[in-house]
This record gives structure tokens, C-alpha cells and sequence, in this order.
């Protein structure tokens, strides 16, 4: 069900995607908690020999809340401005818990439409590796303040996945509120199970990938969808609750948490 390390410990590289819902309480303010948690286990990790990649939502849920807006804004420059706040605030956060165990993080905005680009996309990999070489932990998000598109469709799932790809990562864990995917909306019925392990992304998957979330811009039919890019390219996932960051250990260690998504094979 899970990503089985060797017993040695072998070097894996990792990207870790954290959506809103996780890093923000329901009064919409930061879970700063939650933040000094993950920035823990991601630094224990990075102890253990691993690389390891945040790609981070949360910029206009923090600005809202940093803002005292109260709601996010409904016209696109408001929630371009939470975001420009936000990102400000959000790094500050991550600088702060990730310094406290000698980690340096570094700060990438980016958009889908720059990995498309062919030179851009060699840059991106260049500057990713080298921060790696470099012992950092690299921090993606898009560029919300600048971005349209990616500000209204909420395309940070499927940006951590390409990023997954162009890094050759070996895992991508995607963080959020709920304990991954069910056979039916738990939100609206009360039995319904969760899957714990997805060999084909198929059309069933697909329609019972729900709906979108109250804090994020992307739900589970995005989570989807950044699932195929990563399986595609032979690259496991796991789509877990963020609300205990140390279960990514137990992801680690092949216990069934959350829902794993198979790769798919490549001839």
C-alpha cells in the first residue's frame, strides 16, 4: 500500500505537495502548529539522507487570514493581492520552522506554462538540482500574484507532479483534508469507504474523484489528474491527510495511509 524503503535507508527524492485546508485552521487563520509539525518531520527526513521538494498552496488562505478579510476575495486582483500577502508570510513561516533544524529553504514561483517551455523547464531543473546539491529544500508554488490561470484553476496538484516528473522524483505525497480517496463523497454519505490502493486511473476513479474544497481552488478531480501525470511517468503516489504530518512516516515504512496510486509501467 505504501513506498517500502530499504533498510539502509536509501536515498529517495520526494516531493511533498500541501494543499490550504491543510496549513489553515476552519476560522481560515494559519494552523501555525500544523506548519512547525510538517517543518519537522520534512527537516527528520531530509536527516535521513532523503531530498525532499514542498510544493506549497496556501498563499491567499494565509493573506486572507493575515488580511483579516474574513472570506476570500470574489474578484481575481483581491485574491491576486492575498496572495501577494500571503506568499510573504507563508515563506516567513517556512524560514522560521525549517531554521530552527538548520535547514535553508529557497523560494520558487512558478507556472505550469513555464515548465511547458523547453528552455524555461531546463532552468527550473537546473536551479531545482542545484539547491538540492546545495543540501536546501526547495519550496514551489504558483505564482498566484501574477498568474491568472493558475490563481483560478487551482493547479498546484498538477504542478507538484510535474515538478515530480522533471526531478525524477521517486514518490509524490499530496497532503490534504480527508484520508484520501472514497468510493463516494463522505461529506455526503456517511458510508462510504475509502480506497486504499488505485492500480488503473480509469473513468470510475474519475467520476468519484469529487468536488472541490471550501479553502482550496483544487479537489480531489485535480488530485486526479496530477495523479496520472506522476503514474505515467513511473512515479508512485500517495494522497493522504495532512492533519498528522507524521504519518508520512508510516507511508515510508509501507503502511496503508491514505490512497496509493500504482505506477504505470512504461515499455
Amino acid at each position: 500500500m505504501g513506498i517500502k524503503m530499504s533498510e539502509k535507508f536509501e536515498k529517495k527524492r520526494i516531493v511533498i505537495k500541501v494543499g490550504t485546508s491543510t496549513l489553515t485552521h476552519k476560522t481560515g487563520k494559519t494552523n501555525i502548529a500544523r506548519i512547525a509539525k510538517l517543518a519537522s518531520v520534512l527537516s527528520d527526513l531530509k536527516n535521513e539522507g532523503r531530498e525532499i521538494i514542498l510544493v506549497s498552496s496556501g498563499a491567499i488562505g494565509v493573506g486572507v487570514g493575515k488580511l483579516r478579510l474574513g472570506e476570500k476575495p470574489s474578484e481575481t486582483k483581491g485574491l491576486q493581492a492575498a496572495a501577494a500577502v500571503g506568499q510573504c508570510e507563508l515563506m516567513f513561516l517556512y524560514d522560521k520552522f525549517f531554521s530552527e533544524y538548520g535547514v535553508v529553504v529557497s523560494q520558487l514561483l512558478l507556472t505550469v506554462g513555464e515548465i511547458d517551455d523547453e528552455e524555461s523547464k531546463e532552468h527550473l531543473i537546473d536551479t531545482l538540482n542545484q539547491l538540492l546539491a546545495y543540501d536546501c529544500l526547495p519550496i514551489v508554488n504558483e505564482n498566484d500574484s501574477v498568474s491568472v490561470d493558475e490563481l483560478l484553476n487551482g493547479d498546484n496538484d498538477c504542478l507538484s507532479a510535474r515538478v515530480a516528473q522533471i526531478t525524477n522524483a521517486d514518490l509524490l505525497i499530496m497532503l490534504t483534508d480527508t484520508d484520501g480517496l472514497y468510493d463516494s463523497n463522505p461529506a455526503v454519505n456517511p458510508s462510504a469507504e475509502p480506497i486504499r490502493k488505485v492500480k488503473e486511473i480509469n473513468d470510475e476513479i474519475r467520476a468519484i474523484a469529487g468536488s472541490a474544497g471550501k479553502k482550496g481552488t483544487g479537489g480531489f478531480v485535480t488530485k486526479i489528474k496530477a495523479a496520472e501525470i506522476a503514474v505515467s511517468s513511473e512515479i508512485p503516489v500517495v494522497i493522504m491527510n495532512g492533519a498528522k504530518p507524521t504519518d508520512i512516516y508510516k507511508v515510508l515504512d509501507g503502511k496503508p495511509v491514505g490512497t496509493y496510486f500504482e505506477v504505470v509501467k512504461n515499455d
